[in-house]
């Protein structure tokens, strides 16, 4: 076997020795790289961070420098506007430069809305699904206070349709399934429970579609602007009117009537329409003046030299188109 050789232990002064001469080169070397770095002219990674920043844009909305505080409004808070915008209402044109509304048709872009219909609830050229029933019309009078009729192709129209008697001297064409069809005269008013769409015909109207045992029968009716209508219109002012009060009626319209206005001192004003199918004046004011007609389908009629002659039918020069 070889012996292995150890080697002769150091003394303790001489490692000391030996490991201190590096420690004093390294400490010496740290001393001049921070001289180094200290020297005018010269950047470190602090210096690089604050060039990129500062050659960086300013973010979108807050000025640069500016202080949490002093940054703008958020994007997603609405801006006030410069001004209510105008709502169109029934008796006044729509401002030109009103922003049309996103749901309003219009016909191009930037397009004002359409002006409102004056029809109701039923309009013409519209197709409407009810059921017809019949009932004894008599003379042919009604809630429309027409008076008798001597044509009984006449109907009653249900409580929500009617609206307050806007569907009265409307002529109505009715389709059965069956493929029979009339055109009828609305004179008159189904009380509830006739539901909405529902006609209630005249025994003789009603023959024409089916026998009257079949009592209900389902129907489409639309309103119609007939030909056949009376050359010329009618107007007829109710029982006790007078300069003080009047009640004013529309006789022998070929469209059905939306509105009636009086002239007055200060100008057109319209009257309320009741259940029995007069224009109220109830002050007087307009009676016996110039009156405006309008239809539903926004022909307006004015008719002059009307006197207050209390239930007498006096004719006028003038009727609606035909539509």
């Amino acid at each position: 076997m070889r012996a292995t050789k150890h080697a002769a232990p150091q003394s303790n002064r001489g490692r000391g020795l030996v490991m201190g001469i590096p420690l004093a080169l390294a400490a010496v070397g740290v001393l001049v790289c921070l001289a180094f770095a200290l020297l005018p002219g010269r950047g470190g990674a602090a210096d690089s961070a604050a060039a990129t920043e500062s050659s960086a844009p300013p973010s979108s909305g807050v000025p640069t420098g500016s202080t949490p505080s002093a940054a703008a409004p958020s994007v997603t808070s609405p801006a006030p506007a410069a001004s209510p915008t105008p709502r169109p209402s029934a008796t006044t044109a729509t401002p030109v430069s009103a922003a049309p509304s996103p749901s309003a048709a219009t016909s191009g872009t930037g397009a004002a809305p359409a002006a409102a219909s004056p029809a109701g609830r039923i309009k013409p050229g519209t197709s409407y699904q009810g059921v017809a029933t019949s009932y004894d019309a008599a003379d042919g009078n009604g809630a429309c206070s027409f008076g008798p009729s001597g044509d009984l192709m006449i109907a009653a129209m249900n409580h929500t349709d009617y609206e307050s008697s806007k569907a009265c001297g409307a002529s109505v064409l009715v389709r059965a399934a069956n493929g029979a069809s009339i055109t009828v005269r609305i004179v008159n008013e189904c009380p509830l429970p006739c539901a909405p769409g529902q006609l209630d015909l005249s025994h003789e109207a009603f023959a024409k579609l089916a026998e009257l045992s079949v009592g209900r029968l389902p129907i489409t009716w639309t309103v119609l602007s007939p030909g056949t209508a009376p050359d010329t219109m009618s107007i007829r002012y109710k029982s006790g009117s007078s300069q003080w009060w009047c009640g004013i009626q529309v006789i022998g319209h070929r469209n059905p009537v939306a509105a009636l206005e009086v002239r007055t001192a200060t100008g057109w004003r319209q009257l309320a329409r009741t259940d029995y199918n007069y224009f109220l004046s109830p002050d007087g004011s307009g009676c016996g003046g110039p009156i405006r007609v309008t239809d539903v389908y926004g022909e307006q009629l004015t008719v002059d030299g009307i006197a207050v002659k209390p239930d007498v039918v006096q004719p006028t020069r003038v009727q609606f188109a035909r539509h």
